[in-house]
């Protein structure tokens, strides 16, 4: 397979790296070309109970509705977690650093993987292809694109969050990037001496 892609969602107790726990985390692998390889994994951890106590009521309320919060007294640990999430990716890209990390808002996941699965952080690549970068632009370049956009239903769980964000790269890739097989040599030298100042 070639340009593989590794999506990540992951759901916290909250977002502060310093005593927030990471509860669940849900891998895709796409090839290039945003196919999903499979139906992907899905993994609820069960975090200390200290996380659980000093969690918002918004995120409580956000982990209640979805189901979550019931799910985690039968949750696994972060190193079988850290496992299955790892043999996953490997079984589709056995060789370290060759794939980047994809999904919305991935710098939060990424620093949360890193910190507590630091085996998967070590296997990907160290660039990000982050659907919520495209987004902004979007909205600011062509807003009919932005406010067009397929509507979210994940309802704050890591699998379906992370299966909205496959399609909402797949919809901006239909919407705003130029279509396949993209401008030939000449005219993209001539964008990138417009845009140098040449």
């Amino acid at each position: 397979m070639t340009d593989p892609l590794v999506w990540i969602d992951c759901e916290m107790t909250g977002l502060d790296l310093g005593h927030d726990a990471l509860v669940e985390v849900a891998c895709i692998v796409t090839d290039g070309e945003l196919n999903q390889l499979d139906e992907g994994v899905d993994v609820v951890i069960k975090p200390p109970a200290e996380t659980l106590e000093q969690m918002s009521d918004v995120v409580r309320e956000m982990h209640t509705a979805s189901g979550l919060l019931r799910a985690l007294s039968t949750g696994v640990t972060l190193a079988e977690a850290e496992a299955v999430v790892l043999d996953y990716i490997r079984s589709h890209i056995p060789e370290a650093k060759r794939a980047p990390l994809c999904g919305n808002s991935i710098a939060t996941d990424r620093a949360f993987i890193a910190r507590d699965m630091p085996l998967v952080d070590g296997h990907l690549h160290y660039r990000m292809i982050d659907v919520s970068s495209i987004k902004e632009l979007a909205r600011r370049w062509y807003p009919r694109v932005y406010f067009a956009s397929p509507e979210k239903q994940g309802g704050h769980r890591a699998l379906a969050d992370i299966t909205e964000s496959i399609r909402e790269l797949r919809y901006y890739r239909a919407a705003v990037f130029v279509p396949q097989p993209g401008p030939d040599s000449a005219t993209a030298r001539e964008v990138a001496e417009a845009v140098s100042g040449s």
